[in-house]
């Protein structure tokens, strides 16, 4: 019984986690999660899970803005049979940390946009991966790398740094860099245009070949305030600017070069041990 809930909750950990974000990815180091200096359970798994709204381009490059279900979930303290806790969170706020990454894409079709006319449909797209950092109190620094699975192949990442001040004890900010990379394969499947699809625009695109790197750079701002021990309030905010072979694709020029997002949500704490 305690094997069949700890695989449903894994599960559901997971599907939550790649649904949760449309374009957004699901970090243990960037996600919406409860102040860190508020004490843990002692308990064997901590995770907070919630649900919010997010305001977000309707594909990369768009120029019109997506209303979208956000759920949430981040993890508090996570423990694994042979292993002990592999995640501890709570006051630990110096040394290194792992933490998985992942992403979904949504569905991409040429009836979003007249500026996509001609172009083939871009079925939607998972991403898996995992990301290291370094804490230093008030310091975070991280870097990852994902693999694309279904609606493309390539490999994506980022990095990134945020300043955390607690102005109140239930109170935690955060601000600061990202720059996102790709490969090619990436590249070319969202900001690439092949002659068919030129062709096949009007005359409103033209063939383009998208290469690997630096796609964009932004910042992210977020702000978490406990209510209770167990309630949390959530409020993010994100700006990037495509830059390099990002920004120079036709379907970038017939969108807007700056994308912007914005998220809202509350989350509930779950405190349980499985384990004897």
């Amino acid at each position: 019984m305690r094997k069949s809930t700890f695989v449903s909750a894994l599960t559901a950990a997971a599907l939550l986690a790649g649904v949760s974000l449309a374009s957004a990815p699901a970090r243990a180091q960037d996600g919406m999660s409860p102040p860190e200096n508020l004490p843990l359970p002692s308990k064997q798994y901590v995770i907070d899970i919630g649900v919010g709204a997010l305001v977000q381009p309707k594909y990369e490059g768009a120029d019109k803005m997506l209303v979208s279900p956000l759920p949430i979930i981040s993890v508090g303290r996570f423990y694994l049979p042979g292993f002990g806790q592999v995640a501890e969170g709570g006051t630990t706020k110096r040394g290194f940390f792992m933490f998985p990454s992942i992403n979904f894409i949504g569905e991409r079709k040429a009836s979003d946009s007249v500026s996509l006319t001609g172009t083939r449909t871009v079925d939607w797209a998972l991403e898996l991966g995992l990301g290291a950092g370094f804490r230093y109190d008030w310091f975070r620094a991280f870097v990852e790398v994902r693999q694309g699975i279904n609606g493309h192949n390539g490999q994506v990442g980022q990095i990134g740094a945020d300043i955390i001040v607690n102005p109140l004890e239930r109170l935690e900010l955060s601000f600061g860099p990202r720059a996102d990379f790709a490969s090619g394969r990436y590249m070319d499947t969202y900001f690439g245009v092949t002659a068919a699809e030129a062709a096949a625009s009007l005359g409103n695109l033209t063939a383009y070949n998208a290469g690997g790197g630096f796609k964009s750079v932004g910042l992210v701002g977020r702000a978490s305030y406990a209510v209770t021990d167990t309630t949390a309030l959530h409020l993010q905010a994100g700006w990037d600017r495509y830059i390099g072979d990002a920004r120079n694709s036709p379907i970038v020029r017939g969108g807007n070069e700056n994308q912007f997002s914005i998220g809202a949500g509350v989350t509930y704490r779950f405190a349980f041990d499985l384990f004897d």
